[in-house]
């Protein structure tokens, strides 16, 4: 029996908690502590990480977390959440809808974005960081790849978020919370990407996002985790939103709208 038991403890093994009865511990630690003592940052990089962060580096984390929360019905995940919010699978699948709709095209490029940068990062270590933007940015457009991760966005000239984030990284690298090697990254690609352009291709949200993230040091796809923990707070709001409107099977056209038919051509 005891060799039973010890397999199936053993089947989900893991370092994050322990819990018996009246007994919680995240990490070696009561969840009693840890309640009304961490913010809910803290606890993020807590859980992720196994260590308690500075107080600023919390605050970042937060302040990029806050930053991507929502983008309107425009967005897809958005507009996916507010549509099945009609369907009547309740609150939590019309969260999960959307959160099934965040991909590598949307809602990817801050994972892109991160990797980029650490790939950019690690050629500077023998070469100048405008030789090594540009070496990484051919090294993209090779793979058929046509734009870069995080710069660009179809609806903001500038996007309001990113110089914001970057305001912030930079009071953080003064305050030596964090290096500033990856805002310096972010602000050459935005350089190199004018001079190759012959136009200005500003860092939107996920390449803000992914200067915060590196400079916090976290890998990649936990960097498109953290994205969906932020805008997972937008698809609340607007799922709850729309349920409180009591329509039923909305699409995304209105009744009277509908789409155009192009018939096969014939052989």
């Amino acid at each position: 029996m005891t060799d039973w038991k010890d397999k199936a403890e053993a089947w989900w093994e893991t370092s994050i908690i322990e819990m018996s009865p009246g007994v919680i511990r995240y990490h070696g630690e009561a969840i009693e502590d840890l309640i009304g003592t961490l913010s809910f940052p803290e606890m993020i990089w807590f859980m992720l990480r196994g260590e308690h962060p500075l107080k600023g580096q919390a605050n970042l984390l937060g302040c990029a977390l806050v930053a991507a929360v929502d983008h309107g019905p425009q967005a897809p995940s958005i507009a996916i959440a507010r549509m099945a919010a009609t369907c009547g699978i309740g609150i939590n699948g019309a969260m999960a809808s959307a959160v099934n709709a965040l991909g590598d095209v949307h809602g990817g490029a801050g994972e892109q974005a991160v990797e980029f940068y650490q790939n950019v990062a690690a050629l500077s270590d023998e070469m100048t960081l405008c030789e090594a933007v540009s070496r990484e940015m051919d090294a993209l457009m090779a793979t058929g790849q046509k734009f870069v991760p995080g710069f660009g966005h179809r609806f903001h000239p500038i996007d309001p978020r990113a110089p914001r984030l970057l305001s912030l990284v930079d009071s953080a690298a003064k305050e030596g919370l964090v290096s500033g090697r990856f805002a310096a990254i972010g602000r050459a690609v935005e350089e190199e990407l004018e001079r190759r352009k012959g136009r200005r291709i500003p860092m939107n949200i996920d390449g803000a996002t992914a200067v915060v993230y590196a400079e916090l040091d976290f890998p990649p796809p936990l960097c498109r985790g953290l994205f969906i923990l932020s805008r997972s707070v937008g698809v609340l709001a607007h799922t709850w939103e729309q349920m409180q409107r009591g329509e039923r099977n909305k699409g995304p056209l209105p009744r009277d709208a509908t789409w155009h038919y192009t018939p096969k051509a014939k052989d």
